[in-house]
C-alpha cells in the first residue's frame, strides 16, 4: 500500500488509479470492515488524526479531484466521509521535506521504468491534506537509505 504524501497531480496514469484503489483500501481499514492490513505502518498517520476517516476522506476527494482534470471520473460516492460530511473542516496532516523528498526519487524511479514518456517531476509538492515540515524520512516508511533533508544537506562537509 502506498499513499503518496506527494500532489497527486504527478502521479502517471496507472499511480494515480493505484493510489485511487489503495486509498479506498485505506478507508476500509480505518473503518473496520478489512482484516488485513490494519497494522500497515502507512496507516499511522491517518489513525493520528481526531477524525481517521474524515482525514483519509479529503486525502480521496484531493486524488479524485486531480483524476477529473485528467477526464477520468473515479466514484465519489465511494468516499465514506468528505470535507462536507463534518463539521469542522480536515486538520492538515504533518509530513516532512524528507519524506516527500523519499517519495519524489521513488516516484520518479516508478516514472522512467514504466512511464518514460511522462515528464518526470521536479519539485515535491505536497498532496493538499498535507503540511511540509522540516525532518527525515518518516519512521513508518520503509526507506533503505534515508534520504537528508536540505536543510541536513547544507550540515554535510
Amino acid at each position: 500500500m502506498r499513499l503518496w504524501s506527494l500532489h497527486p497531480e504527478l502521479l502517471d496514469r496507472q499511480g494515480l488509479t493505484a493510489c485511487w484503489r489503495e486509498a479506498l483500501l485505506a478507508q476500509a481499514v480505518l473503518a473496520g470492515r478489512t482484516r488485513g492490513y490494519t497494522r500497515h505502518p502507512q496507516l499511522e498517520r491517518f489513525r493520528a488524526q481526531p477524525d481517521p476517516l474524515a482525514a483519509i476522506g479529503a486525502y480521496l476527494e484531493a486524488v479524485a479531484a486531480a483524476a477529473g482534470a485528467r477526464g477520468y471520473r473515479f466514484d465519489r460516492a465511494r468516499i465514506e466521509r468528505s470535507g462536507a460530511d463534518v463539521a469542522a473542516p480536515v486538520a492538515r496532516v504533518p509530513v516532512t521535506d524528507g519524506q516527500l523528498a523519499f517519495e519524489l526519487q521513488h516516484l520518479r524511479a516508478k516514472l522512467a521504468a514504466r512511464s518514460p514518456e511522462t515528464p518526470l517531476p521536479g519539485d515535491p509538492v505536497p498532496h493538499p491534506l498535507f503540511l511540509v515540515e522540516s525532518g527525515p524520512v518518516a519512521g513508518w516508511e520503509r526507506a533503505a537509505t534515508a534520504i537528508p533533508t536540505e536543510s541536513e544537506q547544507h550540515l554535510a562537509p
